[in-house]
C-alpha cells in the first residue's frame, strides 16, 4: 500500500493468492455473500436495483454520465490486492455487495454482552435501534453524491475529476452495503427503509437527508476537499465505531467499507496539500512573505492561506456536530447493547469495555465558562469520539503545515475550539471563539468574519472554479501530485471526455 497513491494498485499476485477472497461478477448484482442461494433476497434486491439506477442517473454526476472514467473496482476483500482499474462509463460501473471475511470464533466486545458470540441475526431486544444506526449511515451515502454531482463541469484536472467520480461511485457502493442489511434482515420496514434511501435528497426542504451536514451545499472544489478530509474522516470514525458491532454482518460490511474509505481521505487530504502548495509556490515565485497580503496573493490565481483556515474552521465546526450531543444517552444504550463500539474498540487498554463505573471528562458551559465535569463515560460516548475524530484530523493538518513551513511562510493551520460554531451538543447556543473564548452575540458577530468564510470569500473561490480538462493540465491553484494513480503517469487521460 502507497500513501501517495490511490492507496492501491493492482496485484496480479494478491488476486492468485489461496487467502484472496474473490467478488463474483456473473450475477446482475456482484456479491461475495452467496446472494444467489437466497432467492427472495435476490428477488428483492433486483427489483431495488433499477431504482438505483435511476437515481443514480438523476442524482449522480451531471454531464458525465457516459464519459470513459478510469475507475476500480472491487475484485475481492483482501486487502492485499482486491482492486482492478480500467476505464469504465459511470452507469454501467458494478455496483454489488461486499463484507470482508467472517471472523470464526467472534464475540461481542464492548456492553452488557461482551464476551458472547456476535450475532449472525438480528437480536430481537435491539431492533428498533440497529435499523436506526443502519439507516443513518446508509442516508450518507447518496447524500454526498447529490452534494457533489456537479463539481465534475469545474474540474482542476482530469485527475482531480477522476478522483471524484470514484468517490462518488464507492459513496453509492457503501449505499447497497447498509441497503442488503436493511433488506436481508429487517423484512417489510428493511425494504420500506431502502425504498426511503432513494427518495430523500441532500438540501431538499421536504424530505432532507436525515443529518445536517450533508444537506449542506459542496459548491466548490475547495469545498468538496475540505469535506473528503474532514467529513469523510466523520465517515472514518462511525464506521471503524460500527465495525465494532456485535451484529456480525454490519461489522463486516463495515470494515470493508472502511478500506475504501481511506481513498476519500486521501483524495482530502492530498487536495487541500496541494491547493496548499501551489498558494505557496505562487507566493516565494512572486516574492510575497506577508501570508495576510490578500489582495496580492489572490492577484496570483492562488487560495491565500487565511481563507483555507477559515474554510477549514467551517467545515470542522459543521463535522463535528455529526457526531451529536456529547452526553447522550442513545449513544450509552447504542454501546451498552453492543451494538457499536468506541474507535478502535478492541485494541483499548485500561478498561473493562462496559463502562458501567467508569468516567470521561465533558467540557460543559456552566454560569457562563467552560468547565470540565467528570460524567458517566457511558453517557460520554459521542464525545469520546469526538476527541478521537479531533485528533485524527491533526495529522493531515501537520503535514499541511510542513508545506507552508518549507516555503519558509510564517503560518500555520490549526483546528478551532471543539466548541466553535456548534450547533448541537452542549455549545450549541453558544458563542465561542476559535481560541476557546465564550464571547457575547455582538463580540461573536464582530470578529465572524475573521474566522469563518464570507460572501466575498466564496465568490472568490468560485471565481477561481474555471475547468482545466486537458490531460496533464491543473488549475493554477492546485499543484499537481507528487504521481499518478494506480502507477500511470500524471498526464494521462484518467476521463475520456468526448
Amino acid at each position: 500500500m502507497s500513501t501517495q497513491d490511490d492507496t492501491l494498485v493492482e496485484d496480479k499476485a494478491a488476486i492468485d493468492s489461496d487467502r484472496f477472497v474473490e467478488v463474483s461478477y456473473d450475477d446482475a448484482i456482484p456479491n461475495n455473500v452467496n446472494l444467489s442461494s437466497d432467492r427472495q433476497l435476490l428477488k428483492a434486491l433486483e427489483s431495488w436495483h433499477p431504482e438505483y439506477l435511476e437515481w443514480w442517473k438523476e442524482m449522480g454526476p451531471e454531464g458525465f454520465q457516459n464519459a470513459d472514467v478510469y475507475l476500480r473496482t472491487a475484485v475481492g476483500v483482501d486487502p492485499a490486492g482486491w482492486a482492478k482499474f480500467g476505464y469504465v462509463k459511470m452507469p454501467e460501473y458494478r455496483w454489488g455487495i461486499l463484507l470482508a471475511p467472517k471472523v470464526e470464533g467472534r464475540t461481542i466486545p464492548c456492553g452488557r454482552h461482551k464476551g458472547e458470540p456476535a450475532w449472525q441475526e438480528v437480536p430481537g431486544e435491539y431492533r428498533a435501534l440497529l435499523r436506526r444506526l443502519i439507516v443513518v449511515q446508509g442516508d450518507t451515502e447518496p447524500a454526498s453524491v447529490e452534494q457533489q454531482r456537479y463539481l465534475g463541469a469545474t474540474a482542476p484536472s482530469l485527475y482531480d475529476m477522476r478522483n471524484l467520480f470514484q468517490v462518488n461511485v464507492e459513496e453509492g457502493r457503501h449505499l447497497w452495503a447498509m441497503v442488503y442489511l436493511l433488506v436481508k434482515y429487517f423484512g417489510k420496514d428493511g425494504r420500506e427503509e431502502a425504498q426511503a434511501l432513494l427518495e430523500r435528497r441532500s438540501g431538499q426542504q421536504d424530505n432532507p437527508r436525515i443529518l445536517g451536514a450533508f444537506n449542506e451545499r459542496t459548491p466548490d472544489w475547495l469545498s468538496f476537499f475540505m469535506f473528503t478530509y474532514f467529513t469523510d474522516r466523520d465517515g472514518k470514525m462511525q464506521l471503524a465505531a460500527l465495525a465494532e458491532s456485535g451484529f456480525d454482518p454490519l461489522s463486516r460490511s463495515c470494515r470493508f467499507m472502511l478500506t475504501e474509505e481511506a481513498h476519500h481521505l486521501f483524495v482530502g487530504e492530498t487536495g487541500v496539500g496541494r491547493t496548499i502548495q501551489a498558494t505557496c509556490d505562487a507566493m516565494v515565485k512572486a516574492g510575497i512573505t506577508d501570508p495576510y497580503d490578500t489582495e496580492a496573493i489572490r492577484a496570483l490565481g492562488v487560495v491565500d492561506l487565511p481563507l483555507l483556515q477559515r474554510k477549514a474552521n467551517f467545515h470542522m465546526s459543521v463535522t463535528r456536530d455529526l457526531f451529536g450531543s456529547e452526553i447522550s444517552s442513545n449513544g450509552a444504550e447504542a454501546f451498552s447493547s453492543g451494538l457499536k463500539g468506541r474507535f478502535n474498540e478492541a485494541n483499548l487498554k485500561g478498561d473493562d469495555h462496559q463502562l458501567a463505573d467508569a468516567s470521561y471528562t465533558v467540557t460543559r458551559v456552566v454560569d457562563g465558562k467552560l468547565v470540565d465535569e467528570a460524567v458517566p463515560a457511558l453517557r460520554a460516548i459521542n464525545c469520546r469520539l469526538l476527541d478521537d475524530y479531533m485528533a485524527d484530523c491533526q495529522g493531515g493538518i501537520d503535514r499541511w503545515n510542513k508545506i507552508i513551513e518549507k516555503a519558509g511562510i510564517n503560518f500555520k493551520i490549526t483546528q478551532p475550539y471543539k466548541g466553535f460554531n456548534r450547533k448541537i451538543g452542549e455549545f450549541a447556543g453558544h458563542k465561542i471563539s476559535p481560541s476557546g473564548e465564550l464571547l457575547s452575540a455582538d463580540a461573536w458577530a464582530a470578529s465572524a468574519g475573521e474566522w469563518l468564510p464570507n460572501d466575498a470569500d466564496m465568490a472568490f473561490i468560485n471565481s477561481l472554479m474555471k475547468p482545466s480538462h486537458a490531460p496533464g493540465q491543473y488549475a493554477s491553484w492546485i499543484a499537481a501530485p507528487r504521481m499518478g494513480i494506480n502507477q500511470q503517469p500524471v498526464d494521462y487521460e484518467y476521463v475520456k471526455i468526448d
